[in-house]
């Protein structure tokens, strides 16, 4: 059985781009790696170390599901809501210097100086992934999804263009007054449009595109690809593919 341990994760981080005071978003599958000898903790651990105590690293810990809507409004406790992202964000935001965002369907994870600012008024955000949502804050400070073993299917970051773009099919008409427990055991209502599901989408068609560009960088680890991606160049150029063609993400039947 190939085994992984942390210095072969640590130099294909380097490897591929990842330095000291990097913004990443993770989205990932520990299982693609083969076998990781300490597991979780041991990729989290390089991650980490890969941008230092002068970086940070977050991870998805979405919360949201098909039935989220007006007449089946959310309820998010941020201490208590468990993620369906995996076992690496799930791990993840249980850390002590962990803090996670306070959306009900779309919240982040993230530990590191910046995280604070990254995170505040994620539930005020009137859209998931839109203005004023940690997705586009990240791309903002010149930040990088990182994909460990997932395809672009993952990369929730492509909904942050598809809002801006404000495409037809991806949201709700309506909003929903969702309910959110902050870290405080405080109640707080929010007024929001949720992902409308059920809309196919191709997401890896822009992976070709997105590397020819330079935006986008891979390699292997173990059996695992690892693909990082900048973040604000993906947005920018797949905005301009939606403004010129809302359905360029949909799924050809």
């Amino acid at each position: 059985m190939l085994k992984i341990n942390i210095l072969d994760l640590l130099n294909t981080f380097e490897s591929i781009g990842i330095r000291k005071g990097d913004t990443l978003l993770v989205h990932s599958s520990l299982s693609s790696f083969g076998y990781v000898e300490g597991g979780t903790q041991t990729v989290i651990e390089a991650l980490l170390a890969s941008v230092g105590i002068s970086g940070n690293v977050f991870v998805p810990t979405l919360t949201g599901k098909p039935s989220d809507g007006p007449t089946n409004p959310p309820v998010f406790d941020v201490k208590k809501s468990p993620c369906w992202t995996g076992r690496i964000p799930s791990e993840f935001m249980k850390l002590p210097d962990a803090k996670r965002s306070l959306h009900p369907t779309h919240s982040v994870a993230g530990i590191g100086p910046l995280v604070d600012y990254l995170i505040k008024g994620h539930e005020d955000s009137l859209t998931p992934c839109g203005k004023d949502s940690p997705y586009i804050k990240i791309a903002e400070i010149g930040g990088y999804i990182l994909l460990l073993g997932v395809t672009m299917d993952s990369n929730t970051t492509i909904h942050s263009a598809e809002e801006l773009a404000n495409v037809p099919y991806h949201l709700q008409k309506e909003k929903t007054e969702c309910t959110i427990v902050d870290h405080s055991g405080n109640i707080l209502k929010r007024e929001i449009y949720l992902h409308r599901w059920g809309t196919p989408r191709y997401f890896q068609k822009i992976e070709e595109p997105l590397e020819n560009l330079h935006i986008l960088t891979q390699t292997k680890c173990g059996n695992s690809v690892i693909r990082l991606i900048k973040s604000m160049p993906m947005i920018e150029w797949l905005y301009k593919k939606l403004i010129q063609n809302p359905e360029y993400l949909i799924k050809e039947s």
